[in-house]
């Protein structure tokens, strides 16, 4: 291995300020904002280029981060996956990804994903990852479940949008379980 941050398809890299487009482009389809999250108000082409530079500009690692999906064949930015809600006593953390239409079904998020799993177990010690995703969001759940998460339960009627109350799956993977599946990291 020579960048763990490398996959066939993918790399994740730090989030640049010339970055605010593919963050606004994310945010332009109400479906899919919804699947990764709450959908808000339009922002300003500014409000998009002083979050990404105030982002851009804070120090790598720690507790929670976020970092862009890259292609590899035209470095095109693909989307977005972010670490959170660690929990270093307990070894947890949260990790969720976004991808841009235009590069779904391509195996990005699976390999994004995979990329911070192994710097996550192999790096930080952490013992397990969490996701939320609605229950409604088929792609999203099929993507963790083909990576090995398995479902640990259901919030029923836990969040409130587009008119009526919607339940979220909670999946979680162990490093052991992450081990079985993907081959070790070479030190060399």
């Amino acid at each position: 291995m020579s960048d763990m941050w490398t996959g066939e398809k993918v790399r994740l890299r730090g989030v640049e300020p010339d970055d605010w487009e593919g963050f606004r482009d994310l945010s332009g389809h109400t479906l899919d904002v919804r699947n990764a999250d709450l959908v808000e108000p339009p922002r300003s082409a500014e409000s998009f280029r002083t979050w990404t530079a105030e982002r851009a500009g804070r120090p790598p690692g720690g507790d929670a981060f976020r970092l862009v999906v890259e292609t590899l064949s035209d470095r095109a930015f693909a989307g977005a996956v972010t670490v959170g809600e660690t929990d270093s006593r307990a070894g947890r953390f949260r990790t969720g990804i976004e991808i841009g239409r235009e590069h779904r079904r391509r195996g990005c998020a699976a390999e994004a994903t995979e990329l911070v799993l192994t710097y996550m177990f192999a790096e930080q010690r952490h013992n397990k990852c969490e996701v939320e995703v609605y229950a409604f969001n088929d792609g999203s759940l099929a993507l963790y479940r083909g990576l090995g998460f398995v479902e640990e339960g259901r919030l029923r009627q836990h969040e409130f949008f587009a008119g009526g109350y919607h339940d979220v799956v909670l999946l979680g993977i162990t490093a052991a379980e992450f081990w079985a599946a993907h081959p070790r990291p070479s030190v060399r």
